[in-house]
């Protein structure tokens, strides 16, 4: 079967990876860089139809406007932070699909938290997005559309881009690290790739295999919990992944990459706060090359959850710091439009 004739003639040609592109273009009997000039206009330049790509044959443009169409999602909705500016953003897709991406500013940088799923099954209990399930998996071009769009909305080159919006990365492994090719590569949005992160729920499957990926991509873990009872009552969609397994994982990844994973923690009153949870986390990451990250955890509506007590954040960073693991306790973002992390939801 030809890529052509496996592609989704409803999402179009964002659908497709860049070697797929190369594939269809050898397989139309045009040279092959005529791929690489394809997805320059599209990412780099941002086009909205075929005819822009004025480089590119008037009959292969027509071949390829008739088969695959070029979709730019739409905005279905925008919210501006009153407290920092940040932006949130609902996307309709080409089939009708909502999903939402959040614009960081920064005086110094602009960050995109992007999407890798319509939804969400891993159904974490602190988590807006898996209450309400998964719709489907996003493909490469409508994750790099996320980003350029948010760049183009405020103006402004994005400087790093994050998979933490809706999603678990991992459970759409090939199609969110070629996203991230794609925001990588000179003729696509050309981030460095120690400015891309991916954030997964800890898979250890796609922790392994993408320590073994060439590109420098950046690794950050939703932990939340060191001890295992917890992590599972919070975490049910990776509770097949004890933390046994998940730490032999980061310290392969550590010791394959050399780079520091960073980990994930979400402070919830009565849950994960107290001091037994503090030292269970303390000794997780003794002896383990990582960066903590600390916040209080966010509101959600119809989850029940209270975040901790700013007294109990900074408990946990004096701790961890006094034991020599690095730590920062992360400043919330967005948290007036719901935009802040566990809070997408995926409508209007």
């Amino acid at each position: 079967m030809s890529d052509l004739d496996s592609a989704r003639p409803e999402i179009g040609i964002k659908a497709l990876s860049r070697e797929q592109i190369s594939r269809l273009i050898e397989e139309l009997g045009e040279p092959r860089y005529r791929a690489e000039q394809i997805v320059r206009w599209l990412y780099a330049r941002g086009a909205s139809r075929y005819e822009e790509m004025t480089d590119i044959p008037a009959g292969l443009r027509e071949r390829l406007a008739g088969q695959l169409p070029l979709f730019t999602p739409a905005l279905a909705a925008l919210q501006v932070s009153a407290l920092d500016g940040t932006r949130k953003y609902l996307w309709r897709l080409a089939d009708g699909t909502t999903v939402e991406s959040v614009g960081l500013p920064t005086a110094d940088r602009l960050t995109v938290c992007f999407s890798t799923q319509a939804g969400c099954a891993m159904g974490c209990g602190f988590c807006a997005t898996g209450a309400g399930g998964l719709t489907r998996n996003l493909y490469p071009g409508e994750m790099v559309d996320q980003v350029r769009l948010v760049g183009e909305d405020f103006g402004r080159r994005v400087t790093n881009a994050v998979a933490m919006g809706q999603g678990e990365p991992f459970a759409n492994y090939d199609a969110s690290l070629e996203g991230l090719r794609l925001m990588n590569s000179p003729s696509g949005l050309g981030i460095g790739a120690r400015h891309l992160t991916v954030s997964t729920c800890g898979i250890v499957d796609g922790i392994r295999r993408l320590a073994k990926e060439p590109e420098q991509f950046t690794l950050a873990v939703s932990l939340h919990s060191a001890v295992q009872e917890t992590r599972d009552r919070l975490m049910p969609g990776v509770r097949r992944f004890g933390l046994t397994q998940l730490r032999a994982a980061l310290i392969d990844y550590a010791s394959r990459t050399g780079r520091r994973p960073s980990l994930e923690y979400a402070l919830i009153a009565g849950v994960n706060d107290s001091d037994a949870q503090l030292a269970a986390l303390a000794q997780f990451c003794t002896g383990l090359l990582c960066h903590v990250n600390l916040i209080a955890a966010n509101p959600v509506e119809g989850l029940g959850i209270s975040r901790a007590e700013e007294s109990r954040v900074s408990a946990f960073a004096r701790e961890l710091t006094a034991r020599g693991i690095e730590c920062t306790v992360r400043a919330e973002r967005g948290a007036d439009i719901d935009a802040a992390c566990g809070q997408l939801r995926q409508r209007l």
